[in-house]
């Protein structure tokens, strides 16, 4: 019985705009220690684009440049603090400023590669081991760039219809730009792998995150077309998204291609379990996102202005983790299985023995008795939250709740005080479930403003910052003493 707390990394402080995997991120891993937290959640380290939502990215293998940090690099005399000096200061900064970010950050990051040779070895290692995405990668990027970063599917039938000779050769005709971008994904893999390294050394586990679908506008799709539902103008068919529900009244339109199911199988899965090897290197457990969407995914038809109009269509369920299972070395999975669950995903969760989530915010029933029987009822093989980067920061959600659901709720807790979110994290503790995450949020009791993401909107997102007076000495002596005091603390098995 295990504890921890969900952060991204974007999250963290720093001068930049934005937090790195620099002092900050360590200081946390020590917080996370000091607190007898066992896991740092965090969101996909992708990088972002148009929305500036981690779960929409141009390549589901990349790195998010934005997290690398800049002083690190200077400490290594990769770049100089002369080159810092003309960019913007962002100290203890509330939002991240996306906008400038893309303006200014990869032309700095791009300096490193002027002294690469610092690297030189391993960054030629780097290339080898990922040389099935790297140089696909930084062509992408640089045709990006060109073309004035409009989606792939603008540019000109040169490159727009590609295969693998062309990347080779657009590579070899503008090498030095394109491993300038290569270089910067090296130098975010390797203050990841150091990061990660030190985390482990302190008895945190890294809980990483992937998405199940990739952006349209993205390498994945731009180069390996035959594994979506297409069309010959490489259009999509169809696209991804959720059914109405009380939580959005005309579905949620997310617009990913969808998998060509068939063609995948044919390959084995082979484009999977890349990708999950890829994830299990980088983390020590992976939440997958949307994971019903395996058992059946929901189709609407490319160009629908909602997610109304739709059909279920049957996925690859427990067969393509079978596949996976055998050809990677490990697989340590937490199944996002929130939604819309039938039968057929119960199934499939239970063939796989993963480990589903619940959401403390979605389990409150219209009594007391009611409630507190679900709870009983929680399979120790989940992990309980009292809500994700979708949800409402816990003191928002109970703010808004009418006052039949307030007096429930106080009878289900035992509570009277003027701390509702202590009293839910520590309900939340005593639960049966093997892990217990709390967004950080939530341990500070922050409003609706310190929310991470709302569904199916494209602005104001993903910008939520810690405050640099938040990991104080007394919010750790707090979590701490919960932790302890209801055996989830690092030392316990």
């Amino acid at each position: 019985m295990r504890a921890g707390i969900l952060l991204h990394i974007s999250s963290l402080q720093s001068p930049y705009g934005i937090g790195t995997l620099g002092k900050e991120a360590y200081r946390f891993v020590d917080f996370l220690k000091s607190s007898e937290q066992s896991y740092w959640q965090i969101l996909p380290i992708n990088p972002t684009s148009i929305g500036d939502s981690p779960y929409q990215s141009p390549s589901v293998f990349a790195f998010n440049p934005y997290f690398i940090d800049l002083d690190f690099l200077v400490n290594e005399k990769l770049i100089n603090n002369s080159d810092l000096e003309k960019i913007e200061k962002f100290n203890n900064s509330e939002k991240v400023p996306y906008g400038y970010l893309f303006e200014t950050r990869m032309e700095i990051l791009k300096l490193a590669y002027n002294n690469f040779s610092i690297y030189e070895e391993m960054y030629f290692d780097f290339k080898t081991k990922n040389r099935k995405w790297i140089f696909s990668y930084g062509v992408f990027c640089f045709l990006k760039e060109k073309h004035g970063y409009v989606s792939w599917n603008n540019w000109p039938d040169e490159y727009r219809f590609v295969n693998l000779a062309k990347v080779e050769k657009i590579y070899e005709e503008n090498k030095i730009e394109i491993e300038r971008i290569m270089f910067v994904q090296f130098l975010f893999y390797k203050q990841w792998s150091d990061l990660k390294t030190y985390a482990n050394e302190n008895g945190v586990k890294i809980i990483g995150d992937i998405p199940i679908y990739v952006a349209y506008d993205s390498v994945d799709v731009w180069l390996n077309p035959d594994i979506f539902e297409l069309d010959s103008k490489k259009l999509p068919k169809s696209v991804a998204g959720c059914p109405p529900d009380d939580f959005a009244k005309k579905g949620q339109l997310w617009g990913n291609p969808l998998y060509d199911w068939e063609y995948i199988k044919k390959t084995n899965y082979k484009w999977w379990i890349e990708r999950m090897n890829q994830a299990m290197e980088l983390f020590d457990i992976v939440r997958i996102d949307h994971f019903r969407g395996f058992s059946a995914y929901y189709s609407i038809k490319y160009g629908n202005k909602t997610a109304v109009k739709g059909k279920w269509i049957k996925g690859p369920g427990a067969e393509l983790f079978r596949v996976i299972e055998k050809n990677t070395t490990r697989l340590d999975v937490i199944a996002e299985d929130l939604g819309f669950i039938d039968d057929d995903v119960v199934n499939m969760l239970w063939e796989t023995g993963y480990p589903g989530m619940k959401i403390f915010q979605f389990e409150i029933s219209e009594t007391a008795d009611a409630t507190i029987e679900r709870f009983k009822n929680f399979s120790k093989n989940t992990v309980l939250y009292t809500g994700t980067h979708d949800n409402l920061p816990i003191v928002a959600w109970y703010n808004k709740l009418d006052k039949k659901y307030k007096k429930v709720l106080k009878q289900f807790l035992g509570y009277n005080g003027n701390k509702v979110h202590e009293a839910i994290i520590k309900c939340c503790y005593q639960a049966n479930s093997k892990i217990v995450i709390i967004p950080l949020q939530d341990f500070l009791g922050l409003d609706e403003k310190a929310r991470m993401n709302i569904p199916s909107t494209l602005e104001g997102n993903w910008l939520y910052r810690v405050n640099k007076n938040d990991l104080s000495k007394s919010l750790t002596k707090k979590i701490k003493e919960i932790t302890e005091e209801y055996g989830r603390e690092q030392s316990v098995m």
